[in-house]
């Protein structure tokens, strides 16, 4: 099926968030019949899984209303104008860490919710760790832990890391570590 058979009528803002707008996206389908979708136009980000030397990682610890409670995730947030993705990822590992990866390594963009949502956050490994001062955003109350891959499978099996982007870098991680044994 080819996407020039689909054409967009309009694009109307519904409601304008803090970071996102939704609108109603009328469509007219390949088959001629009119629909509208919901649409949320949504800020892209990034976010960098920090690696240790001894293959460590770290994770931020922050309580999200969306679940209402506590979350393990990788340093993340929303790009700034004019900054690239890597700039992005780079700055909010720093801002909630305290650490600057030397080396980062772009493993892939996903998409939130491709069936609602525009949103695409680009996904790095950072190795060559250095301390640096944390700069968290005044509404930020972030813990930084730092865990082994026994302990990380154990909490992805027990349902403590559930966010999606958190999920893609480990995995992505772990298919590096088992490439480089073999």
């Amino acid at each position: 099926m080819e996407c020039n058979k689909y054409k967009r009528i309009k694009k109307e803002l519904a409601y304008k968030a803090h970071i996102f707008d939704v609108y109603n996206d009328y469509l007219v389908l390949p088959d001629g019949r009119e629909v509208v979708y919901d649409l949320i136009d949504h800020v892209d980000g990034a976010c960098i899984l920090p690696i240790t030397d001894d293959g460590r990682v770290y994770l931020v610890k922050q309580y999200r209303n969306t679940l209402d409670r506590l979350t393990y995730e990788v340093p993340a947030g929303c790009m700034e104008p004019g900054e690239s993705p890597e700039e992005c990822a780079v700055r909010e590992t720093r801002e909630e860490t305290g650490l600057v990866p030397g080396k980062r390594i772009f493993i892939t963009k996903t998409i939130l919710a491709v069936g609602t949502s525009n949103e695409q956050t680009y996904i790095y490994l950072g190795t060559k760790l250095e301390k640096t001062d944390r700069h968290m955003d005044e509404n930020e109350f972030i813990d930084v832990c730092l865990f082994d891959m026994e302990q990380v499978d154990r909490m992805i099996r027990r349902g403590e890391i559930v966010d999606s982007k958190t999920l893609i870098a480990i995995y992505a991680y772990r298919a590096i570590r088992e490439d480089g044994k073999r």
